[in-house]
């Protein structure tokens, strides 16, 4: 401290954040999230979403067998869920989805044929 080295930190003369509410404690867990944007959702929510970043990235595949591979890889996922159940969150009622009609859709935003 007589060197100085503890002069100008970030946070000096600042209330300590979460220090007067509700002891938690996973609260370092939490902050481990917050500080490394992660983002954590039950996984029934987060296939949706998956399902949904699919149908809005079609264009970007580059083939017919990846468009395959990645709706056969959501299908394996949501087929689990629905069987097993989500350990947290909402359960699913998620219906695997149809491969050849994804194929269609990434057959017209691409303007590639069979």
């Amino acid at each position: 401290m007589r060197r100085g080295e503890f002069d100008r930190l970030p946070g000096t003369g600042q209330p300590i954040a979460g220090l007067d509410g509700p002891h938690d404690e996973l609260w370092w867990v939490k902050d481990k999230l917050r500080r490394e944007e992660i983002a954590t959702i039950p996984p029934s929510l987060a296939v949706r979403r998956d399902r949904d970043q699919l149908r809005e990235h079609l264009h970007t595949f580059v083939s017919e067998r990846a468009v395959r591979e990645a709706v056969e890889e959501l299908n394996e996922r949501i087929r689990k869920l629905n069987r097993y159940g989500s350990p947290s969150g909402p359960p699913t009622s998620l219906m695997p989805q149809d491969v050849e009609e994804y194929v269609a859709r990434w057959r017209d935003a691409t303007g590639r044929e069979a």
